[in-house]
Parts: structure tokens; sequence; C-alpha cells
């Protein structure tokens, strides 16, 4: 008899599925900390200072300036 690949296939898509939720709501409780948190950035800018200048970076397009200083 021959196996069917869908029920792997499926696991993998649910996997990948759940990765993505996780990492973009992980994101957004990031980026939501960072925003409203000065002690949070703080922490970033010696920790992870390449995520402080992403997110610098995607805020000032949107017109909040101020938030570097």
């Amino acid at each position: 008899m021959a196996h069917t690949v869908e029920p792997l296939a499926k696991k993998i898509f649910k996997g990948v599925l759940v990765v993505e939720f996780v990492g973009v709501f992980g994101a957004y409780f990031l980026f939501n900390k960072m925003d409203t948190s000065q002690d949070v950035r703080q922490t970033m800018s010696k920790k992870f200072p390449f995520i402080l200048e992403v997110y610098y970076k995607s805020v000032e397009p949107s017109g909040m300036y101020g938030v570097r200083e």
C-alpha cells in the first residue's frame, strides 16, 4: 500500500501557520512595548541595538518624529 503525503503536508502546514502566528503576535507585542515605554527602548539599545534601529525606521515614516530623542 502506498502512503499518501497529505497527513504529513497538513501537519507541516499547521506547524508553519502556528510559527507565523506566534511571530506576528510576538512582533506586535515587542513593538507595542517599545512604543509605550522609554525604559524598554533604553534596554533594547543596550542589548539589541539592531532591533531598536528597525523600530525607529518603521516609526519615522509614519510621521512620529522625536521618538529617537
